[in-house]
């Protein structure tokens, strides 16, 4: 149905029977974390891996994702899958107008646009007192009921919800990336020329997949900020619009369980590598060079070249 290949198939049963094994035996906070940023990397691995455009400005829809769906939970008293959803809206509303901005530009030009224009969602959430909370954020932020009705402030009661939502983000990339508007995106990433020669308008592609990345990136930063309890200006800084790219290039540029392995990775690392302070940054360095020296195609990348296996 969405189009596996016999070792993709294998890889996804393997992932959830991990994943729903694992909160048992792994702290579930960690796990979501996890979860959380991996549906964030998977729309930056849209853009990166399948249509070769660098965004540095994806924290701008992560993060107001993240304020909105915790503004609606806490003030307007909104059940937490509505406010993930309305996070997904949010995300792919600035996307529309974004992506409009930036998608004419190529290479670095795009990067640095995305970056400029990330920097205004910044110096807003900066500025305003009423919405984000300025420097203090969003806190206290409560899990609500799912759909009104189930608690969810017990850690694995949410866990669950923040599994099958990523669930659902997995199955959706892996179907775009599979489909004849996959394949499409494909061809314009190998050969934009040739694209436009055959019709294809290249520009409505690329504007589609930019705004599906910041629609995932909306709803990892609701979830994210239900998960956590908290909307801050870290979530729309720049440093998060690098850890994502980092994510990506780390587990696989262009894979479907890179996003996935990529984020495990970073928040493994910012989990048990806190105790080194400042350093974390520098040890998180020093791992990206020796992943792009040796594992040139990321992690899966490499296995999947190794097995010849596409993962």
């Amino acid at each position: 149905m969405f189009g596996f290949s016999r070792a993709q198939a294998i890889g996804f049963v393997v992932m959830m029977v991990v994943l729903i094994g694992a909160p048992f035996v792994v702290y579930p906070i960690f796990l979501m974390q996890v979860m959380c940023f991996a549906v964030f990397a998977m729309g930056a691995n849209l853009l990166m891996g399948y249509t070769g455009l660098l965004s540095l400005g994806q924290a701008a829809y992560f993060g107001m994702g993240g304020y909105v769906a915790g503004y609606a939970v806490q003030t307007l008293h909104l059940t937490p899958e509505a406010a993930i959803a309305l996070g997904g809206l949010t995300g792919a509303a600035i996307g529309v107008v974004f992506g409009w901005l930036a998608i004419r530009r190529q290479t670095i030009y795009f990067a640095m646009v995305t970056l400029a224009l990330a920097q205004l969602v910044y110096f807003f959430a900066v500025q305003d007192t009423g919405f984000t909370g300025g420097e203090n954020g969003i806190q206290n932020i409560p899990r609500g009921r799912l759909f009104g009705t189930i608690p969810l402030t017990h850690d694995l009661q949410i866990y669950w919800l923040v599994l099958t939502v990523f669930t659902i983000g997995f199955l959706f990339v892996h179907r775009v990336v599979h489909s004849p508007f996959g394949q499409v995106v494909k061809a314009i990433r190998e050969n934009e020329n040739r694209a436009i020669s055959l019709g294809y308008k290249v520009e409505q592609y690329k504007w589609i997949i930019f705004v599906l990345a910041a629609s995932l990136a909306g709803i990892a930063g609701a979830m994210k900020s239900l998960v956590m309890g908290i909307a801050t200006l870290t979530d729309v800084g720049n440093a998060t619009s690098g850890i994502v790219v980092l994510m990506v290039l780390i587990g696989g540029i262009g894979t479907i369980f890179g996003p996935l392995i990529g984020a495990a990775i970073i928040i493994a690392m910012q989990y048990y590598l806190a105790s080194f302070s400042d350093w974390v940054t520098v040890i998180q360095g020093a791992i990206f060079i020796i992943c792009v020296l040796a594992f040139r195609r990321g992690m899966i990348g490499e296995l999947g070249a190794r097995l010849r296996l596409s993962l």
